[in-house]
């Protein structure tokens, strides 16, 4: 049985709900909202629109305290927008973030009016840059990498929601082992890429798997792993998009030079190195 709403009223809930999270969060007010919109069952946009004056449900106050805890929001609702798409998150699974978007930008610009017929993502988590990708390029197929099976189990529950299941491979795997052949018009890849000391925020530390967020002492590890694989992976005129940590860029692109590939550095919207293009 459900337990009855509260007699409170959403807007006062909310403005003391963003005044509890603003000591865990500097997104306090739209962390608010979005759990309050997840308790009601409706769109954040609906909330703010229609909502405001309603009751509060029951089922509030147990999301806020998860939150209070740090656990992320994306977690606690279970999706998380993302380019173009809506995807199914959870434990498991590297959360995807608006800075990876910069990496699909970065694609649109490279191919400009082409479009990459085969794609490869390593490290897939949930399937985010795949997905994405895929949507932008309604004709193209990919192929989406990971060692987890939690993140794979997402992404291909998301692939089949957004009908995409018929044009999206998604395998266990380790890095680009066990693949050859140059086949690829657009590899995309998100790897681990913090340092094994850096610290973290508590939200991203003790929820996000620790495999989808360190490598190595210098946070490179994964990198060296993956950058002299790509020249036989690449199709004629393919490019390889990475994404970095914002002091990489430098280290990343001389990786690229040691495999006999041309660099290009990318920023994100806040003007900071996010992607290394290599051709």
């Amino acid at each position: 049985m459900t337990a009855p709403p509260t007699t409170k009223g959403v807007r006062t809930t909310l403005a003391e709900a963003t005044q509890l999270l603003s000591t865990v969060t500097d997104t306090a007010r739209l962390d608010a909202e979005l759990l309050m919109a997840h308790a009601l069952g409706i769109s954040r946009q609906e909330l703010l629109l229609r909502h405001l004056d309603v009751s509060v449900p029951a089922t509030f106050e147990p999301l806020l305290q998860r939150r209070l805890a740090h656990e992320p929001i994306a977690y606690i609702t279970g999706i998380r927008a993302f380019w173009t798409i809506e995807l199914q998150v959870g434990p498991g699974a590297l959360i995807p973030r608006p800075d990876s978007e910069t990496l699909i930008e970065t694609a649109i610009d490279y191919f400009d009016e082409r479009a990459p017929m085969r794609i490869l993502d390593l490290g897939t988590g949930p399937g985010t840059l795949l997905l994405a990708a895929l949507d932008q390029w309604p004709e193209a197929h990919g192929l989406g990498v990971d060692a987890s099976e939690p993140a794979l189990g997402y992404a291909r529950s998301n692939a089949d929601r957004l009908g995409m299941g018929h044009r999206a491979e998604l395998r266990l795997g380790d890095w680009t082992r066990g693949l050859d052949g140059r086949q690829f018009d657009l590899i995309l890849a998100n790897p681990p890429y913090i340092g094994t000391h850096e610290p973290l925020p508590a939200e991203v530390r003790d929820h996000e798997p620790a495999s989808a967020l360190f490598a190595g002492p210098d946070g490179l590890d994964d990198y060296r792993r993956i950058i002299p694989a790509l020249p036989d992976l690449l199709a004629p005129g393919g490019a390889a998009m990475l994404e970095i940590g914002w002091t990489q860029a430098k280290a990343v692109s001389a990786l690229g030079l040691q495999s006999g590939l041309l660099p290009a550095v990318h920023c994100d919207l806040g003007g900071r190195p996010r992607v290394v293009l290599l051709t």
